[in-house]
């Protein structure tokens, strides 16, 4: 059954993202579709756990649609998709909620069919990862670039789950000629790692999911010594957007089904993908003295 614009009103208060949902649900209903107005009727209804851990294909077959209705239904609500309508929902379930029952709730959604758990495991992989390609920035990437390829050294930080991303860049720059080193420091051992910082180097940060000051003084530092900033972050930069010279999308996992550096790696091999191009030269040259050193510490069979 789906529900009229009244029945959205009584439902509507703007304190919560629930509420948001069904505040933006009710100033859109009129240039809805039926079949946009059959996922907002679930949308505004279901329990905001069943949506967080619903892949958009379990929603279509919920809604009597389809998972590109639901994707298209998302991007007319200004989520941009799915993930992002998860992402405002997850904020604040997990603020709510406790780690351990949110683990068990996820268990529970998922259930002992190793199917299903393989099929949703990629569902929200590929979910992310679509996400991820539609909030691309062409300017901030061409910005950050441009700050990579002619940066003397670049320092890279991701501490948690953005740790691997981090270091996965920073190593595979170096392999590229690049002066790249990755810090996970947090604290006073951050110090040390900002102490190098200098005049015209880069400074990368993925930005993890949880606030911290750690972040403003890198920022900080940065801004101090002259250097150029790249922010690669769940939320487009969020409150840092205007202190840097480059913000890119790397969406999160908004239900822990996925790992968090998925979209975070992904990024950082478009931009090493791009930096092959523009320094195409220091680039093979590099990978060639590489291969060399390898095959004198591992022999010629290693070719």
């Amino acid at each position: 059954m789906i529900a009229t614009e009244e029945s959205i009103a009584v439902m509507e208060n703007t304190h919560g993202p629930v509420e948001q949902l069904r505040a933006k649900v009710r100033q859109l209903w009129d240039e809805l579709s039926p079949a946009e107005r059959a996922v907002c009727q679930f949308l505004v209804s279901a329990p905001p756990e069943q949506i967080l851990f619903a892949s958009a294909q379990e929603l279509g077959a919920a809604t009597g649609t389809s998972n590109a209705t639901v994707v298209r239904t998302m991007q007319r609500l200004g989520f941009g998709g799915l993930p992002g309508l998860k992402r405002v929902l997850a904020a604040e379930f997990t603020s709510a909620v406790a780690p351990d029952v949110r683990l068990k709730q996820r268990i529970s959604h998922v259930g002992q069919d190793l199917s299903g758990i393989w099929e949703r495991v990629f569902d929200e992989a590929r979910e992310r990862i679509d996400h991820c390609r539609r909030l691309f920035d062409a300017e901030a990437f061409k910005k950050a670039v441009e700050l990579l390829v002619n940066a003397p050294g670049v320092l890279v930080f991701g501490t948690g789950a953005s740790d691997p991303a981090a270091r996965h860049l920073a190593l595979k720059l170096g392999r590229r000629g690049h002066r790249a080193r990755a810090t996970s420091a947090t604290g006073f051992a951050l110090a040390d790692d900002l102490l190098a910082l200098g005049h015209g180097d880069v400074l990368v940060i993925f930005q993890p999911g949880r606030r911290l000051k750690e972040i403003t003084v890198l920022i900080d530092r940065a801004h101090a010594v002259g250097a150029g900033i790249v922010l690669i972050s769940d939320e487009l930069g969020g409150e840092f957007a205007d202190r840097v010279d480059a913000a890119l999308a790397a969406p999160h996992t908004p239900t822990g089904i996925t790992g968090e550096p998925l979209t975070g790696i992904i990024v950082a091999d478009a931009l090493l993908l791009a930096l092959d191009s523009l320094d195409q030269t220091r680039s093979v040259e590099h990978s060639h003295q590489l291969s060399a050193l390898r095959e004198q510490l591992l022999g010629p069979r290693f070719r």
